[in-house]
């Protein structure tokens, strides 16, 4: 209750500040109501992991295309318009015979899911012989014995609907096979869940060895899990109000919010337990390190949102899924840290006193002496590496399907033996106005006669176009036929993502252009290609969009124009060495991972530069500028180390845990990011901050740096730091 008596006393000076006083009633309501406020966190979070199974988990990127790309007015038309979908499975069965083969077609067909099933029977009469059907047209269908159906799978049946294929075809015999499409985002289903727990479970262990090498009691970890917890449960069950999220949203954001989190919670308790030593009681120590550290807290979190919400700036609304997920679980990790920490810290007050122990972590007071030894040849290195890297970067290959097939597990398997059997099976559907028979066989006929085109299939190639479509049955139009529009489906011999499939779907939409006014493209090879245009602005907005964001933070936060020049410079250059690898490696780099980690990177290690220009700032006002980098970088090492290991350690997890193709590397690459960063911000950081000293005094408001050639003060000269809350 002390706080409330000192309001009381302050109130009616000429001193009292209304918002002071507010933040104190903040902080006391918390420190006086603690079991109140904990058993409040418990029970909403209690309430949020009860509704993350309700959240939907999104597997189709198609989803996230903008509105206006061609490839998504095909999706809503195919949905609106057509009763069946587009083929997005293919079903292998060998060695059956042609009656045989329709049983099983009528056997998938019945499976609830299924919207449609294509077979030889739809594009061939088969009670001619087949010798005198045209040979190609019979074994994209019929070959040595082996049936293959393309099957159109309802969206979001996906995992229900395959394994019953798989069912089904296994009674047949061995090596039967479901691959496409559909079959990877129920592979995808089915190990997410799974993978995110494997994640957890790998980096706990190593995250609580950090922290146990950061704090002074074996309780204190705990606490940390405890309060960061709590907000990755409330931001995943709080997605159901966003009606669901992607999978890389689900896989990626729990890791991400933890690693980027913890940081919080350690500059918390570290103030406690400083000011613990000031006297006072718990309660009056923990109200005063409350204040101090909340300053701090908030700008490591403005950072670090800034860099997530520039995702948001992206065309591909992935980056919208993604940013606006981690916006929210970095609020709400601020959140728990400000107010559930403190209190469940009160608690526990006991609990940490009988559990301290030694200091574990080595000593860096002296690790700035041989930093600065290499502080030149840093400061070379990392201009000559400069430009080759953000030459590299911009140039890197990229891919952008989200996996690759596996072949150690059933999906991949069934990948591989379907293309042994029948080659690539790639399905694109080209949708044209309706009412024009004769344009629509003669643009078939040109589509069928480019160079990767294996087959078409429409209404005049497949009925013939002397007969009417009002004559025939519905069963028989309807999969290429709605009132509007008439679908043509074409089958690529090319694989979906390569320059064979997307320079053929350019040239089906140019020989489109010459027919109809209006005309649109589905299938994974349109969707792909239309990715690949859109990210070639998303890449320059986004990195952009980052860049000036937390500029100008940093620039507010240090009242300087030429720290956050030096900050951004150390980072990005990190970052363009992380992106640039894979292209002097000769690898490609999915465009998720490299969009993602631009921000990421950026807004998670960028708080790495401030926490080191902090101290040297501190320190610069009592010592000249190569004594106040060593100085401070032996108050900030340990601090950093830990930080970019916990961070590390979350990539690493991600990249050995997922079999998602997009995750994996994500992972891998955050976590080389980290490692980079962490060098950067410990040797070519302090190299900049040396070097451009004379500018950043003169653009630093009220720099009050101490002027060359004055003699160090006594106090700082025995060691002593000018940043004790810190």
């Amino acid at each position: 209750m002390c706080g409330g008596r000192f309001l009381v006393m302050l109130k009616g000076t000429k001193f009292f500040n209304p918002w002071k006083a507010a933040v104190n009633r903040f902080i006391w309501g918390i420190i006086n109501h603690r079991k109140a406020v904990v058993a409040l966190f418990v029970a909403v979070a209690v309430i949020c992991t009860c509704m993350i199974p309700f959240v939907k988990t999104n597997y189709d990127m198609v989803e996230y295309l903008p509105p206006d790309a061609q490839s998504t007015h095909a999706v809503e038309i195919m949905n609106e318009d057509f009763s069946q979908g587009m083929p997005n499975a293919s079903v292998l069965v060998n060695d059956v015979p042609i009656a045989t083969a329709l049983s099983v077609k009528d056997e998938i067909a019945a499976i609830d899911g299924v919207e449609m099933v294509m077979w030889l029977d739809d594009v061939t009469d088969l009670t001619v012989p087949l010798a005198t059907v045209d040979e190609d047209l019979v074994e994209q269908y019929y070959r040595d014995g082996n049936a293959l159906f393309q099957v159109a799978i309802a969206d979001g049946e996906e995992g229900d609907v395959v394994p019953a294929i798989r069912d089904l075809v296994d009674a047949y015999g061995e090596g039967n096979a479901v691959a496409g499409e559909a079959a990877d985002n129920q592979a995808m289903m089915e190990g997410t869940v799974t993978q995110v727990a494997l994640a957890v479970v790998l980096v706990v262990p190593i995250i609580t060895l950090l922290l146990i090498l950061a704090t002074m009691s074996w309780i204190e970890p705990l606490l940390f899990f405890a309060a960061i917890g709590v907000s990755i449960l409330i931001n995943m069950g709080t997605n159901i109000f966003l009606g669901g999220v992607s999978f890389i949203t689900y896989a990626v954001s729990p890791i991400l919010q933890l690693a980027v989190s913890l940081d919080y919670a350690i500059f918390l308790l570290h103030a406690f337990a400083a000011e613990r030593k000031l006297g006072g009681t718990i309660e009056e120590a923990m109200a005063r390190a409350m204040r101090k550290s909340a300053s701090t807290i908030a700008a490591s979190a403005v950072t670090t949102l800034f860099g997530f919400m520039a995702l948001s700036l992206m065309q591909f609304q992935i980056g919208a899924d993604l940013g606006l997920n981690l916006v929210k679980g970095v609020a709400l990790s601020f959140v728990t840290v400000i107010v559930l920490l403190p209190a469940l810290t009160l608690l526990c007050a006991k609990a940490i006193d009988k559990t301290t122990h030694r200091r574990l972590m080595p000593n860096f007071e002296n690790v700035g002496r041989p930093l600065a030894k290499i502080r030149v040849p840093a400061l070379i290195l990392g201009f000559v590496l400069m430009v080759p890297a953000f030459l590299g970067q911009s140039n890197v290959a990229f891919t952008y399907l989200t996996s690759e097939p596996d072949p150690e597990l059933r999906y991949g398997a069934d990948y591989y033996a379907v293309e042994d059997s029948f080659g690539v099976q790639n399905a694109a559907v080209l949708l044209v106005p309706r009412g024009d028979v004769a344009a629509e066989a003669a643009l078939a006929a040109q589509i069928e006669d480019l160079e990767y085109v294996s087959s078409v299939m429409s209404y005049a190639s497949t009925v013939g176009a002397a007969i009417p479509s009002d004559f025939l049955d519905d069963s028989v139009t309807e999969q290429f036929y709605s009132q509007d529009w008439a679908r043509i489906i074409c089958y690529i011999d090319a694989d979906v993502e390569s320059d064979e499939a997307f320079g053929t779907i350019a040239a089906i939409q140019d020989l489109a252009s010459g027919y109809y006014d209006e005309s649109y493209m589905a299938g994974q090879s349109a969707n792909l290609y239309d990715m690949a245009q859109i990210i070639k602005v998303d890449n320059v907005v986004v990195s952009m969009a980052a860049i000036v964001a937390i500029f100008l933070v940093v620039a507010l936060t240090f009242r300087s124009l030429m720290l956050p020049v030096c900050l951004v410079l150390a980072i990005e250059t990190g970052i363009w060495i992380n992106l640039c690898i894979p292209y002097y490696a000769g690898d490609t780099l999915n465009f998720i991972g490299y969009l993602i980690i631009n921000t990421v990177q950026l807004g998670a290690t960028i708080d790495y530069g401030i926490l080191l220009t902090t101290h040297y700032l501190r320190w610069r006002k009592k010592a000249p500028a190569r004594e106040a980098v060593y100085k401070a970088l032996g108050e900030t090492v340990p601090s950093l180390i830990v930080s970019a290991g916990i961070l590390a350690s979350a990539g690493i997890a991600l990249g050995v845990t997922s079999s998602i193709s997009v995750v994996s590397l994500l992972g891998f690459l955050l976590a080389r990011g980290a490692i980079i960063s962490l060098v950067m911000v410990t040797c070519f950081l302090p190299a900049l901050l040396v070097v451009f000293d004379g500018p950043i005094r003169i653009t630093t408001w009220k720099s009050g740096f101490l002027r060359e050639g004055k003699a160090l003060p006594a106090s700082a000269e025995e060691g002593e730091s000018p940043c004790p809350e810190a």
